[in-house]
């Protein structure tokens, strides 16, 4: 399903591309972009270059290991992500290596990592659905995450598929247009809340 965004201003192709599917089709990710997709992930930016990420990932050509990491997921995201070629739980130590001094950027360089992965995948003819719906608690039991490292999110990662295929409920959600906040309601200069002239 081509569904291109209007934004307000002009921006890369591969933004205008990226979306969070529910929908996708039945058709394996090859290794090869799976690497190229995880290799855009590996050269993002972090702090202290201290790469504090991590990647699970099972796909459906291994069932057992696929139904355990979809158990980790909320029953409502289940619904749909059980026919997702490749299921993924983002992982980020907590700790910086060298000095075992907590990380308090390791979250926000994991983001940097996955955006990074996600505008691969774009530009590859995938689409990755990110997830806050899933239980840590039950990744670090399946997965034996250790007490240094914390699971962050979820990742649904496929070829887009049939809107049809879904649940009226997510049907809806599926084809309705997507949304964002305007620059006004987020960007400031001189103080919170005031705007930059250039931006009024």
């Amino acid at each position: 399903m081509d569904r291109l965004i209007d934004p307000a201003h002009p921006i890369h192709e591969l933004h205008r591309r990226r979306w969070s599917p529910r929908a996708f089709a039945d058709r394996t990710v090859e290794p090869a972009k799976l690497l190229s997709i995880l290799e855009g992930a590996r050269w993002a930016p972090s702090s202290s270059n201290e790469q504090p990420w991590y990647f699970i990932i099972a796909t459906k050509n291994e069932p057992q290991d696929f139904e355990r990491m979809l158990s980790c997921l909320v029953e409502q995201n289940q619904r749909w992500a059980r026919s997702v070629p490749v299921l993924m739980i983002t992982v980020a130590s907590n700790r910086f290596a060298r000095t075992l001094k907590p990380n308090r950027h390791a979250y926000y360089d994991l983001g940097q990592a996955v955006m990074a992965m996600t505008v691969e995948a774009t530009s590859l003819g995938l689409f990755a659905h990110q997830m806050a719906g899933f239980s840590p608690d039950k990744a670090r039991e399946a997965y034996r995450i250790p007490e240094s490292a914390d699971a962050v999110s979820a990742i649904a990662l496929g070829y887009p598929g049939d809107p049809a295929t879904l649940p009226d409920d997510l049907r809806t959600r599926e084809l309705a247009p997507s949304q964002r906040k305007p620059l006004t309601e987020f960007v400031f200069s001189g103080r919170w809340g005031e705007l930059p002239a250039w931006l009024k």
